[in-house]
């Protein structure tokens, strides 16, 4: 074998040892679950990249301390993604204007984080030549169809790996063992501020006014705000006087039913102002089509169909229906309940 030869073949032995390397884009949260999973892919898949991607749609509170974690844990790279305002006006804005809410109670604020985050995935997933994409998603839960059906849409050659479906780490007591065992330190618990329950709400009720336009928020009191900054002040109003609790049992796509509690001060609020404002906006016609639509767009929410044509064109109907909602809506937030102030 010639000297040229000989340097041919091994360049074609190390291209072909690289090509068989994983590069695994993570959807990571920073908690207990997605802690877990970075030093299991490195343990399962032989010499792969883990490129940990937190998309922060509103959860992530420090990104400085999500973003050591990972790299101590054993991630090779980190994304920190600030994807808040896009969540609120391009997810959250157009639920409340289908007055999408599932099974009554449900107002989708986790289901349609989950293609969001798939789509921002997907780029990273691009932009690092990367093989896989990863989820935390447990193996029963509507997050899984939620986000996989996304990356199917945009990516269907991506492989998807779900650890839950296949490791023996069930409970969190085992979770927190395989960490300890091998010397990473366990994440911290963000303790949930400014939230009372309703009885513990002031006794004093507490006044808000919302102004929309075109079905879209855009005051607060008065005070023209930002999406980001407006769905804030909603979720510390909403928080003080505990609204927006669901305590109820839904029915997942799996075909099971699952005992579900979820808080969503700030997405109450938004979703009873708009409903008032609205009744007062739509013809009888339009307004009992629009409820039909508005069921049928939470369920493909649910069921993780935002990305089908199905949706876009609901979502094209409802912006027509949204045309003459424009006004201010003022609410009594008071233990628990929210009513539109008759007084004003």
């Amino acid at each position: 074998m010639t000297v040229n030869a000989f340097f041919v073949w091994r360049s074609s032995i190390l291209w072909g040892l690289f090509a068989m390397r994983e590069r695994i884009v993570l959807a990571y949260s920073g908690g207990l679950n997605t802690t877990v999973i970075i030093p299991w892919l490195k343990e399962n898949y032989a010499q792969c990249e883990v490129i940990a991607c937190c998309v922060d749609v509103g959860q992530c509170h420090n990104a400085n301390a999500i973003e050591e974690r990972a790299i101590k844990t054993g991630a090779n790279k980190v994304y920190i993604i600030n994807a808040r305002s896009e969540f609120i006006t391009g997810y959250i804005y157009p639920m409340v204007r289908a007055n999408a809410i599932y099974e009554g109670k449900y107002f989708l604020g986790t289901s349609a984080m989950r293609p969001l985050i798939a789509k921002r995935l997907i780029n990273i997933a691009a932009a690092e030549n990367a093989t896989a994409i990863c989820h935390g998603s447990a193996d029963k839960s509507n997050d899984q169809v939620s986000f996989e059906l996304a990356v199917k849409a945009f990516a269907p050659r991506l492989k998807i790996i779900v650890p839950r479906r296949t490791w023996c780490i069930e409970s969190r007591e085992d979770k927190i063992g395989y960490l300890q065992k091998r010397g990473i330190e366990l994440p911290v618990n963000q303790k949930e501020q400014g939230y009372n329950c309703p009885e513990d709400a002031p006794d004093t009720p507490e006044y808000v006014e919302l102004d929309f336009e075109n079905g879209v928020p855009v005051k607060f009191n008065g005070e023209v705000m930002p999406p980001v900054d407006l769905m804030g002040a909603l979720n510390q109003c909403g928080g003080r006087n505990g609204v927006g609790i669901a305590d109820f049992v839904e029915d997942r796509v799996a075909g099971t039913k699952s005992r579900s509690g979820y808080k969503t001060p700030g997405g109450a609020i938004l979703y009873a102002a708009h409903r008032e404002l609205e009744s007062l906006c739509l013809d009888h016609n339009t307004a009992a089509f629009r409820n039909i639509a508005g069921q049928k767009f939470a369920e493909l929410i649910y069921g993780g169909k935002w990305f089908t044509p199905l949706r876009e064109a609901l979502s094209a109907f409802v912006d027509k229906t949204q045309e003459t909602v424009t006004g201010t809506v003022r609410l009594k937030l008071y233990k628990g309940n929210i009513v539109p102030d008759a007084a004003h």
